[in-house]
């Protein structure tokens, strides 16, 4: 009871506010939020494809435009964490995918259907990528919560938020095409922009950053809000070292060699997402709101939710052992889908597909404070930036096979993924080996 007063008296005498629970919901709630703008394409490529007469390589950089930003931008974002705290940071990137909304939804009130033109293609781009902003928010995210939780419940929180937050391109995936068709393509992108200003604002009311940056916004002394921090139960407290973490873990080949994996992984699950729905319209010719729900159900669901199981086993039985068990999953995968002229052939493809990359994406985090135990947060931060940067790169390269083998072209692509599986494979049996050595020597 006197602990408790204590604390109680400490958060009343420096007017401190929020709990690590609601520091997590509301991280959370941030990332869901920001993360849906995965879809802000894909589900409804195909109806951009017809309008604007793209080619297969436009329509692939068309639908990974969010994935620039999305990516790249989670590097200074997740170290600007350690200045402020995760609030402003995470605030700014909203208000960048906010501008990106309402560019896009102004160009479609103006002109869309008739008037839209091949001309307006690259600003139709350019709102993609500041619509993507938010999928930024992840690196953040991740940071803001670490700050609000000690290291033994760490592992606990950061997979809710990380699973939960990766549901919602899988849920828009469903229900803009249901939109879509009940609403039209502006009012649904009109109903996501009021959403996406909503999330905002409840965000900005509710979220607090964690005591220490509390503190340091009222001009407490670092010590002192670090003494009192602790005080209160954070037991993780910034040490300015940000920059030096990406200098030393960039040194650090297996940095490299993570950074590859996840771009299989978790950049190959951003480009699949908003890749799968115009695949099944163009490939079996669905509509769009059964490709919709294939790529939700038989992928993006399916591999955000196995990831948690991913990391139990990758604790288990060794992230090594397990990512080469993922990556060959994936392969099996790649190839049913490029060998496949029957849709039960590709669904299944498509499920082990996501099976692998979920359960992957979860092995390779596991492995980074395994590799750069000195410099985990730099390493984090590379993996997580340039890894998911695979969601930019691979949608145009798809693209290019649809261009030279018409709508065949969208099973031929998935050698793609045959090549990347098999180059994930190689680099987890040369980190297993390299570590055994290691342990060995």
């Amino acid at each position: 009871m006197e602990e408790k007063m204590s604390k109680t008296s400490l958060m009343q005498k420096y007017h401190l506010k929020g709990t690590p629970t609601s520091g997590l919901i509301m991280a959370t709630f941030g990332f869901f939020i920001g993360f849906a703008a995965v879809s802000l394409y894909g589900p409804v490529a195909s109806k951009f494809k017809e309008i604007l007469g793209m080619s297969g390589f436009l329509l692939g950089l068309l639908v990974a435009a969010p994935n620039l930003s999305g990516s790249l931008l989670r590097i200074p974002f997740g170290a600007w964490v350690d200045k402020s705290g995760g609030k402003k940071p995470i605030l700014t990137l909203f208000l960048l995918a906010i501008l990106g909304m309402l560019g896009l939804t102004i160009l479609l009130l103006l002109y869309y259907p008739d008037h839209l033109t091949k001309d307006m293609y690259w600003f139709i781009v350019l709102f993609g990528i500041l619509g993507g902003s938010g999928i930024a928010i992840f690196s953040p995210g991740i940071a803001q919560t670490s700050y609000w939780f000690p290291k033994k419940k760490q592992g606990i929180a950061l997979g809710v938020y990380a699973g939960l937050g990766n549901l919602a391109p899988g849920l828009l995936g469903i229900f803009l095409p249901i939109a879509l068709h009940s609403l039209g393509l502006t009012n649904s992108y009109l109903i996501w922009l009021g959403f996406l200003l909503i999330g905002t604002v409840i965000y900005w009311i509710f979220t607090h950053d964690a005591y220490y940056f509390q503190l340091r916004k009222k001009g407490v002394d670092p010590d002192e809000a670090a003494k009192v921090s602790k005080e209160l139960g954070q037991e993780l407290i910034p040490s300015g070292s940000t920059l030096e973490s990406l200098k030393i873990s960039a040194k650090v080949p297996s940095t490299w060699g993570l950074v590859l994996l996840y771009f299989t992984s978790f950049g190959g699950f951003l480009a699949l997402t908003v890749w799968f729905p115009t695949f099944w319209v163009k490939s079996y010719h669905y509509d769009i709101r059964t490709a919709g729900l294939l790529m939700a159900l038989g992928f993006s669901l399916l591999s955000s939710l196995i990831r948690v199981w991913g990391g139990h086993v990758s604790d288990k039985f060794g992230g090594e052992r397990i990512a080469i068990f993922s990556y060959f999953t994936v392969l099996i995968g790649a190839v049913l889908i490029f060998f496949s002229h029957a849709f039960w052939i590709a669904l299944v493809g498509e499920i082990t597909i996501g099976a692998g990359m979920g359960v992957a994406n979860a092995a390779v985090f596991k492995l980074v404070p395994k590799y750069v135990p000195t410099a985990t947060g730099g390493a984090a931060g590379w993996v997580g930036g340039l890894g998911a940067f695979g969601g930019f790169v691979v949608p145009p390269i798809l693209g290019i096979f649809i261009d030279h083998y018409g709508n065949a072209g969208y099973a031929k692509g998935f050698i793609v993924y045959i090549i990347l599986a098999l180059i994930s494979i190689i680099t987890s049996f040369i980190l297993l080996k390299a570590h055994s050595k290691k342990k060995t020597a």
